[in-house]
């Protein structure tokens, strides 16, 4: 057994209001730079829904995570590690600049040069790659807030896929939810195992993962990688970057800025001791429907004396034990079990997890007033009120 900690996030989807304080905040502090002006560290998507980058969750197209070989071993989906060096080129899985959206502001200057007119003068957008004038703005990483945009379009969400999916495009049946998304930070990152340089590691002290910029060489495999696609090339540097978990402020004893700046006060922080030696494990069991308790399996009881014996000898501080038996995080993931793993499938063992958004559903069906077919309340309740 080997014990690190880990600074896990829950975020509570019923309290989530769409409002983006937790995409600007951090927007303005961390990428607001030249070459990043498409990135967005934190996006809140609404689902469902393609997100951003599009279609994010289609693995079968962006080769992000791990597969289980034959033999019970876990590879990354985009190959071993000499397909991956024999790709570096050449990435045929590396979403281009419109999966995302051209950056853009506008021309407010003319608002004020402008001549007199017999029309008031108008605000074009500007593209803030190419610096030219916009006929037409074609996405954003909000484009489907609260449902904007088709359905057809909206229905290639990836969790439609084994769906009867057209009842949802009906209006009176049509429902929605808020999912704000950052790194995971995972405990088993695929996209570690995706760089060639070696520039990404996971830090042992609190389980951050990070990008070394003075040996990221820009191969962009990391990007393809990720299966949450949250790692962004920066082109004006020519190097990736990611969420750092504001490891800064995280350091000094402070919360991240999303958590900080959350309206609807979603977001929980907290420290979480897990075995290392069973990441692997975890990770490659057969069943992918089995990730879920597999990870759980690893996480460790901070008020066992056995465990917290062994982590003082692997070096985990007493500050941390400390906050380990006081987090929120094991609260809401081990004893309560009201939080789950985004996307367990993908076997890289995250650790942002959330809270589904089942109110007022769910106490509606215990109070009787929502009929309830055996797994979820009928479909033409599932609804947005008017």
């Amino acid at each position: 057994m080997k014990i690190r900690a880990q600074i896990g996030m829950v975020l509570n989807l019923d309290k989530c209001i769409g409002c983006h304080t937790c995409s600007v905040t951090c927007k303005q502090v961390w990428t607001s730079r030249p070459g990043m002006e498409y990135a967005w560290f934190n996006n809140v998507e609404t689902k469902p829904g393609i997100g951003y980058p599009k279609e994010w969750e289609n693995q079968d197209k962006w080769k992000g995570g791990w597969t289980r070989t034959a033999g019970g071993k876990l590879q990354p989906r985009q190959g071993s590690r000499l397909s991956i060096l024999m790709k570096i080129f050449a990435n045929p899985n590396l979403p281009e600049i419109d999966a995302y959206y051209e950056p853009f502001t506008f021309d407010y200057e003319h608002l004020h040069k402008a001549p007199e007119l017999k029309a008031a003068p108008t605000a074009r957008p500007r593209s803030l790659i190419s610096g030219q004038r916009m006929d037409k703005i074609e996405w954003g990483p909000n484009w489907e807030e609260i449902l904007g945009g088709e359905f057809s379009k909206r229905s290639r969400d990836a969790n439609f896929e084994s769906m009867q999916k057209d009842i949802y495009g009906e209006f009176e049946k049509t429902f929605m939810m808020y999912l704000p998304r950052l790194c995971e930070h995972c405990l088993n990152p695929a996209c570690v195992a995706s760089c060639p340089s070696g520039a990404i590691y996971k830090r042992e002290e609190d389980g951050i993962v990070l990008i070394d910029q003075d040996k990221c060489r820009g191969w962009r495999m990391c990007v393809s990688g990720c299966p949450y696609k949250k790692i962004y090339y920066n082109w004006e540097t020519g190097k990736s970057e990611k969420c750092i978990f504001c490891y800064p402020r995280i350091e000094a004893g402070q919360p991240t800025v999303c958590s900080e700046t959350c309206v609807g006060r979603i977001r929980y922080l907290g420290v979480l001791l897990y075995d290392a030696d069973r990441i692997e494990e975890a990770a490659s069991v057969a069943d992918a429907k089995d990730l879920y308790e597999a990870q759980l399996g690893i996480f460790l009881d901070p008020n066992d004396p056995q465990v917290v014996a062994q982590a003082r000898r692997d070096g985990v501080p007493e500050a941390w034990l400390d906050a380990a038996r006081r987090s929120p995080v094991y609260k809401m993931a081990m004893d309560w079990k009201i939080a789950l793993p985004l996307h367990p499938e993908y076997r890289t063992l995250p650790m942002v997890w959330y809270v589904p958004p089942l109110s007022p559903i769910q106490t509606a069906v215990q109070s009787g007033m929502v009929s309830d077919n055996g797994a979820l309340p009928d479909v033409s309740q599932l609804r947005i009120p008017l």
